[in-house]
């Protein structure tokens, strides 16, 4: 698997327009001074005016499941912007996948 990983501060959004922010996580490893996101981060979802039948159901949150590209930090697959990805409302009913609008390709160790 091939792709630009993905830091805390990469442009990550629902598919409904609601924007998706990750939690902060390992330091040690940087992409444009932003920690790398791994499929253990939590990324939070806010903002999405999604509705089904009038009812508001916003996505709430992102799960990954990171590919094959054998890097980690800390034992967890980094995240790619080829990463798959379900958005989830706050019922885990599942809404669509992520949207990947940015992603940093600078990358520091420290």
């Amino acid at each position: 698997m091939s792709g630009n990983l993905l830091g805390a501060g990469a442009v990550v959004g629902c598919p409904h327009g609601g924007r998706a922010t990750a939690a902060p996580g390992n330091t040690a490893v940087r992409i444009d001074g932003a920690p790398v996101a791994t499929a253990a981060h939590p990324f939070t979802v806010t903002g999405c005016p999604h509705t089904v039948d009038g009812v508001p159901s916003p996505c709430v949150t992102v799960r990954w499941t990171a590919g094959a590209s054998g890097v980690t930090v800390d034992g967890v697959a980094v995240l790619l912007d080829t990463s798959a990805g379900q958005c989830f409302t706050a019922a885990s009913v599942p809404q669509g996948p992520p949207v990947v609008h940015s992603a940093q390709r600078e990358v520091s160790v420290r």
